[in-house]
């Protein structure tokens, strides 16, 4: 693996490549945006400075992981010399094929290529593909730099040697892969998914409200941060989206998205990246308040 291509330049493209270039990786970061580039090279930046504060990287570290990533615009070109492509675009299955089919026709033959996607068919992305058997998940955690986690998910013709081979570059990267094979939302969102869906049920059906359920899951099955401030740290038109997938996928009601949660994306309050979601998140506060929606 001596070069490794990104594509998708938001929080997920932009951890993925900041890991790759920080274990001495030289890394491609993609993105159709040239504002989006530049915001995720400064993203890195600060992230690294956060690493040298906490002495886990030198300066020097942090010049030497700055110096691995390159950035382009344009995917065809940026992938003709590449190991690895690692997509991370939007989670958009019509978009995830388009680029495959892309990556498949400029990537050299041997190179492997992989997705961050938390719920897509890896068997229905590597059917756009001339090279199944090199088609494979690889779904890392937010935030990339902090969380160990890489999920990797063989689809239906992954070959052995393309799990190996992953499996191998995820423990260099300080990583632990945990190989999964290719159903509607893997492990981590097929588990994860339902017990979020049920705590907005709790909330939907008055049972309890915000900071009870919240409290409950983190004290009482110390989970480090309750369901709905992880919805709304994840997004929860992503949450609906996983949802719908997974639903779709099994044909079994109790997938189906939580009336409430549809209104709440249908209105915009998709959690902290809109200001509101459970919780209100007020710019440069710290302090956790629910929304006044839900409050008694």
């Amino acid at each position: 693996m001596d070069h490794i291509s990104v594509i998708g330049a938001g929080t997920m493209g932009n951890g993925i490549a900041h890991v790759f270039a920080q274990n001495n990786f030289p890394v491609t970061l993609i993105d159709v945006s040239e504002a989006q580039l530049e915001k995720a090279l400064r993203t890195i930046s600060k992230n690294l400075d956060r690493q040298v504060a906490k002495t886990i990287l030198t300066e020097d570290q942090k010049r030497s992981t700055l110096s691995n990533i390159k950035t382009a615009t344009e995917i065809t070109s940026a992938v003709k010399n590449t190991s690895l492509v690692v997509e991370a675009a939007t989670e958009q299955m019509e978009l995830k094929l388009k680029i495959f089919r892309q990556i498949d026709e400029a990537a050299p033959i041997d190179c492997i290529l992989a997705s961050n996607t938390s719920s897509i068919s890896i068997t229905k992305i590597a059917s756009v593909t001339k090279r199944p058997q090199l088609v494979i998940g690889m779904h890392f955690m937010n935030p990339v730099p902090v969380m160990k986690l890489v999920e990797v998910i063989n689809g239906y013709a992954t070959s052995k040697e393309t799990t190996h081979k992953i499996i191998g570059l995820t423990k260099q990267l300080g990583k632990i892969p945990c190989a999964v094979n290719d159903y509607p939302g893997f492990i981590a969102n097929r588990i994860l998914m339902p017990m979020i869906n049920e705590a907005i049920h709790s909330l939907y059906e008055g049972v309890a409200g915000v900071e009870e359920i919240d409290t409950v899951m983190k004290l009482g099955m110390a989970h480090p941060m309750g369901p709905l401030q992880l919805a709304d740290f994840i997004g929860l038109d992503v949450c609906y989206s996983i949802l719908n997938v997974l639903y779709d996928g099994f044909g079994n009601p109790k997938y189906a998205p939580c009336p409430l949660l549809t209104n709440m994306v249908t209105a915009g309050f998709l959690g902290a990246k809109t200001g509101e979601g459970f919780y209100k998140y007020i710019q440069g506060s710290k302090e956790l308040v629910v929304s006044g929606r839900f409050k008694k």
